[in-house]
């Protein structure tokens, strides 16, 4: 079994919004994490890789990392994107297309509070650069405490408009919050979607469910002490791991104390 940190970025930017500061990095962190990779000889691999591995496909480099960002920030053009594509370094970004706008023009709705994000014309621009370009659904929804309906608009609206604005399509889902069910993952499945990431804070590997791969989350304040012990398989849970009962109970009611206040209409806590 090969262990895989798979690394989930959310904005890469010196002044981001208040709500996302926590889970931003600056720049300069951002490139001594590149500049880490490759002094660690650390080969950075697509995410479908990764997913063909699981399957029994072709094996893994020895040390190897997987790149993903969420939401869709604006950042990920002007900063992210280029700093890439400088190393030849391979990355999937997970967007929110409520969020995604038209060049000139406003969003369509989510949830997610304001922030610059993409426009349509640098999602497409970015595919082109051969960025994978996956779902993150549309609003960015707790999808587990969602009814039927809107879990499957959530989950498929979000594949439609990706396809009809790249005009391929598209295979790789991201959990927003990482929140995720049977339900929500057999609904992913039956939309077409060939894979989906969590977030469980846990190292990867070629053991992992395609449906609920495990990703560690780079915050602002990330040592790089902990950076480097993920690039060597250490300092996270490895996935798969059992979840025992106590395990299973705390997050079924968590789940429900979600969805009790999503229906009465209040705040969701993250």
């Amino acid at each position: 079994m090969s262990i895989v940190p798979v690394l989930l970025y959310h904005s890469v930017s010196d002044d981001p919004p208040e709500w996302t500061a926590p889970f931003a990095v600056n720049p300069r962190a951002f490139v001594e994490q590149l500049d880490r990779l490759a002094d660690a000889g650390v080969s950075v691999v697509p995410l479908r890789r990764l997913v063909a591995a699981i399957r029994g496909g072709p094996p893994l480099p020895v040390r190897c990392a997987v790149l993903t960002f969420d939401d869709g920030f604006a950042d990920f053009y002007w900063t992210v994107a280029p700093l890439l594509s400088a190393r030849e370094l391979p990355a999937t970004l997970f967007v929110t297309t409520g969020a995604v706008h038209p060049p000139g023009g406003v969003p369509t709705g989510s949830l997610l509070p304001p922030a610059e994000m993409l426009n349509w014309r640098q999602v497409a621009g970015l595919d082109a650069l051969g960025v994978e370009i996956g779902g993150h659904s549309r609003t960015h929804a707790q999808l587990d405490t969602l009814p039927g309906k809107r879990l499957s608009e959530e989950v498929e609206l979000c594949k439609h408009e990706l396809e009809d604005a790249l005009g391929h399509s598209v295979t790789s889902y991201a959990y927003p919050h990482g929140y995720h069910s049977a339900v929500v993952r057999r609904r992913v499945q039956q939309a077409g979607w060939d894979s989906a990431c969590a977030v469980a804070d846990a190292l990867s590997s070629t053991s992992d469910d395609t449906l609920r791969i495990a990703r560690l989350t780079v915050r602002a304040d990330t040592p790089s002490s902990v950076f480097q012990s993920w690039l060597e398989g250490l300092g996270a849970p490895r996935a798969p791991f059992p979840e025992n009962l106590a395990t299973t109970l705390t997050t079924q009611g968590r789940r429900a104390y979600r969805r009790m206040r999503a229906r009465l209409g209040l705040p969701l806590p993250h």
